[in-house]
């Protein structure tokens, strides 16, 4: 089992229990302590669980929102299969605002390599779309928002940010909701991160919604904007007819990846 995969597993068992041990890990990923003590060293240092003597302990089971670095271990090939279907919409030359969180990272990834100008909501997409520097290529150029970095997802927020945002006019705005329903439209978890996404929907001539399964018809508590503001719906969520039905009333577009 590779890197990759035992740490979506670890992360996964600590989606459901409070502690797990060394030798539990050994057991359920099939590699040695000194691996598994490894993983959980990298995992606590990206915040997806706490390390503690003879193993690790959740720190999502509480019912909070998990970290940046618990998130970004989930759904990974999803992600990368959304992020192209995104990057399929976008021409070249064009002005595009990505926002913050780990899909977004996704797209930023995949447009490290596009002409265009791409303002990114936080430093993991900065971070994707200039990675491998000048050897790699011609990267898009980058507009940054300024305003407050917030810790752990190392996005941007505020008033700075937002009046930066809605300064310009982008040609499109790829929104990554926290949630997703037909009655409520987009949401996301907190009043900070809803006003920047706000101002990324306000200020796009088109406006593209990358969002996994898992968040459709689900809640949060800020709201950003209807489903009338947004022009397509990239997913992997299979939609029953009567949904897709209501989405063609809001006049929205879904590609299924």
């Amino acid at each position: 089992m590779g890197t990759e995969e035992r740490h979506r597993r670890i992360g996964a068992l600590l989606r459901h229990q409070e502690h797990v041990t060394i030798d539990e890990l050994m057991g359920a990923v099939g590699a040695s302590g000194a691996t598994i003590r490894r993983d959980l060293d990298v995992l606590a240092r990206h915040g997806v669980l706490r390390r503690v003597h003879g193993g690790a302990r959740s720190l999502v089971l509480g019912g909070g929102y998990p970290e940046y670095g618990q998130r970004e271990i989930e759904d990974r090939a999803v992600k990368v299969r959304i992020a192209a279907g995104v990057a399929a919409l976008l021409p070249d030359r064009g002005h595009v605002w990505v926002d913050s969180g780990t899909t977004a990272t996704a797209v930023a990834r995949q447009l490290r390599l596009r002409q265009m100008t791409v303002m990114p909501m936080s430093l993991q997409a900065v971070s994707a779309l200039t990675e491998g520097g000048p050897a790699a290529g011609r990267h898009p150029d980058l507009l940054l928002p300024g305003g407050s970095l917030l810790a752990g997802e190392r996005s941007f927020r505020g008033p700075m940010t937002e009046s930066n945002i809605r300064s310009l006019r982008f040609d499109a705005a790829v929104l990554t909701p926290c949630a997703l329903n037909l009655r409520d439209g987009m949401m996301a978890h907190d009043l900070d991160d809803a006003a920047v996404k706000r101002a990324g929907v306000e200020s796009a001539a088109r406006v593209i919604v990358a969002c996994c399964a898992a968040k459709w018809d689900a809640t949060a508590v800020a709201l950003v904007a209807s489903l009338d503001a947004v022009d397509v719906l990239v997913t992997d969520h299979q939609f029953s007819a009567e949904d897709l039905d209501q989405l063609t009333q809001h006049s929205v577009e879904v590609v299924i990846v």
